[in-house]
């Protein structure tokens, strides 16, 4: 066992939700193997089987955890199909998980360095896993033994970093008059979070037009009227519509994947 010190954290994302046992389960597999493992619960209410939400979730939360964390993320609607199971290396950390997309938002940022199919049963809860709950019985024994200093190398077999599945976010499309994007994302608080970074913003005031709407941007949620709707950099650096106190998603009745255009003034 290694010291205290040179152990690991694990970050664990999940669409489990907190009503079931299925993450303190995973916590429990975890701590059996090594106690000591730091655990740090990114989120488990990504909804079910969403896997761009999680994609989204694991990109912007991968900046503030500390280097060589080990994320582990189970948002699987393939589990126990011929889709991978999969353990990536990246310089800052190292990834846990299916291979299905969930991580291709982080590695669009940050270069893989390598990578293993998860072949090796000897770091399994056991060689006879359950076919719906590869989080218990493959992906959080995994996590701990690479929390724990077990090389990435002897979880498996090496596969070419180019063969992991790959969910690219489109690019919003940019005019001298207006960029045409997308809502990639709605938080717990009815945000809409757009494909839109803030470095492609290139006038200070703009507004953006969605479902026929203007909205009018600004700084901070305050500078409207309770209830009334804003467009704002976000804290994630991304453009995003909100209600000031309210729920931006619930009073315009759009999903992910809304159209938006944002002109400049």
């Amino acid at each position: 066992m290694k010291k205290q010190s040179e152990i690991k954290a694990i970050a664990l994302l999940t669409d489990f939700g907190l009503n079931d046992g299925y993450v303190g389960i995973m916590k429990g597999v975890i701590a059996s193997i090594n106690p000591n493992i730091p655990m740090i619960d990114l989120t488990h209410s990504i909804p079910p089987q969403q896997i761009w939400a999680a994609r989204f979730c694991l990109m912007n939360a991968y900046p503030y955890f500390p280097k060589d964390t080990v994320y582990l993320a189970v948002v699987d609607p393939g589990v126990g199909s011929q889709r991978r199971s999969v353990a990536i290396e990246c310089s800052q950390g190292y990834l846990v998980g299916p291979d299905n997309g969930l991580f291709s938002g982080i590695l669009a940022n940050n270069s893989a360095l390598a990578a293993v199919s998860l072949t090796n049963t000897d770091y399994w809860r056991d060689p006879d896993v359950s076919l719906t709950f590869h989080g218990r019985d493959i992906f959080a024994p995994v996590a701990a033994y690479l929390a724990s200093g077990v090389p990435l190398e002897a979880l498996g077999d090496a596969i070419p970093i180019r063969s992991l599945v790959n969910f690219p976010l489109e690019s919003p499309q940019i005019t001298d008059k207006n960029i045409q994007g997308f809502i990639q994302y709605i938080d717990h608080f009815g945000n809409l979070i757009t494909n839109v970074s803030s470095r492609q913003i290139k006038a200070k005031k703009w507004f953006i037009i969605i479902d026929n709407q203007v909205i009018q941007s600004g700084s901070t949620y305050s500078e409207v009227s309770p209830g009334k709707l804003i467009a704002l950099i976000g804290s994630h650096g991304w453009v995003e519509i909100a209600v000031n106190g309210g729920n931006a998603q619930e009073k315009l009745q759009v999903k992910w994947g809304e159209k938006i255009t944002i002109n400049y003034q």
